[in-house]
């Protein structure tokens, strides 16, 4: 489930998550009341997302907490071939499943009501890429970049995207991961890794 902020909404106020660009842009998702989860800023998906222009399109995408939705969704509407939304809270998960349905996409966007770490464990679908977004102030992600690392979700040439609290320090990534960008909003930062021995130096937003 995301943790997070830009704008300050009340806790556990319901709101909107805005597509920014591909086949459904500027629609408008309602986002469900559940404590602590917000969507990814606008500003932000859009910076990631021209990042990874030209990988997208046809590429098998995880969005492994996914909570509101906004990273999962942003990549099906701007041509993923397949988007998987795993969300621990059942309720959330539901709502996102009647998101799915209200798009028309089912055919692309499938989620999954389940523990993050626990699906990574089981995991044998690999990605192109993976969304890590977990509660800021947690274990989970390290706990998921460890996961990923050993186990059997990623294709090669994957890219992971980790998003993490700017007041905090950078996540420990796996050995031979590399960074190809980072950057920082608010008090979020952000950074795609290149995971399969690929990447270059650091560039900055």
């Amino acid at each position: 489930m995301k943790q997070r902020r830009t704008s300050q909404p009340r806790p556990g106020a319901p709101g909107r998550l805005r597509i920014v660009a591909g086949e459904w842009r500027g629609r408008r998702l309602a986002v469900p009341s559940a404590p602590g989860l917000r969507p990814t800023p606008d500003r932000v998906r859009e910076t990631l997302f021209n990042w990874l222009q030209g990988i997208v399109p046809g590429a098998r995408c995880l969005d492994l907490f996914a909570g509101a939705g906004g990273l999962g969704f942003e990549a099906a509407s701007r041509g993923a071939a397949r988007v998987v939304m795993v969300e621990a809270a059942p309720r959330v998960a539901a709502h996102l499943r009647e998101q799915v349905q209200l798009l028309g996409a089912a055919d692309r966007v499938e989620v999954i009501a389940a523990d993050a770490l626990a699906y990574l464990a089981r995991c044998d679908e690999g990605f192109d890429l993976v969304f890590l977004d977990p509660p800021f102030h947690s274990d989970l992600l390290s706990m998921a970049l460890a996961g990923l690392a050993r186990g059997r979700c990623l294709r090669p040439g994957a890219r992971v995207y980790v998003e993490y609290a700017a007041s905090g320090q950078p996540p420990a990534l796996p050995e031979g991961w590399r960074i190809a960008r980072e950057g920082r909003a608010g008090d979020s930062a952000h950074l795609l890794t290149a995971p399969i021995g690929m990447g270059s130096a650091n560039e900055r937003e």
